[in-house]
């Protein structure tokens, strides 16, 4: 995946001033997977800080017009991606739908919220992408409306491989405006993490659910 190396840096920097990343080496999460991890990312916080928004808006919107020109409609991936993909829909000009995991079960039993004619163009938003399962899901859906999915552009990506495997084998584009990598290069630069601190985030990296620390219960 290419990436705008200091769009990528900029992100991450962002992320870490307001703490929708946290690293917490020496004191672990724990994710609902069951999974012990020294990150945890909540991108919604992002939309509490305008300068903030603004610039993943601005950065996002230019890469879908770029990637794959001016789509007929922006789908959200609910719940985290539906006010960024709304915010980003509205920097194009163009119609708005968000996904659901599922269809309701009451009502229409909608899995598309939203007005999308079949044949139309879409790029997916998603705000944070992990194993690439439940943003796949959604394109799912959208494909079983009879949309063209043109890609995926999303925050941040922990940048596991099978992510990349899950994306290559639904032979869908994925675009993140920052990944890992760029962020851990961004936290040493800036001494939020040390040296030692950085070997230990790597490690977690390679094997995330192989990896244990001491936990550190997420504080919701």
């Amino acid at each position: 995946m290419d990436f705008n190396k200091d769009t990528a840096k900029k992100t991450a920097e962002l992320l870490l001033q307001i703490k929708a990343i946290k690293l917490s080496p020496q004191e672990p999460f724990t994710w609902a997977s069951g999974w012990k991890s020294p990150i945890y990312c909540d991108n919604r916080i992002t939309l509490s800080f305008p300068s903030v928004r603004n610039f993943i808006k601005e950065k996002i919107a230019k890469i879908v017009e770029e990637k794959h020109g001016k789509p007929d409609a922006i789908a959200g991936v609910a719940t985290g991606a539906i006010a960024i993909g709304i915010l980003v829909a509205q920097e194009l000009g163009v119609p708005f739908v968000y996904v659901r995991p599922e269809p309701k079960k009451h009502g229409r039993q909608n899995q598309i919220e939203g007005h999308l004619e079949s044949g139309q163009n879409v790029v997916v938003i998603e705000d944070l992408i992990s194993t690439g399962k439940s943003s796949l899901e959604a394109v799912k859906a959208l494909k079983a409306a009879n949309a063209t999915v043109k890609g995926m552009v999303a925050i941040f990506s922990y940048g596991f491989e099978i992510a990349s495997k899950n994306f290559a084998d639904h032979n869908v584009e994925l675009t993140t405006l920052s990944n890992y990598e760029f962020l851990l290069e961004q936290a040493l630069d800036s001494k939020y993490i040390t040296s030692e601190e950085l070997r230990t985030l790597e490690d977690w990296r390679l094997a995330p659910s192989e990896w244990r620390q001491n936990e550190k219960p997420i504080k919701k």
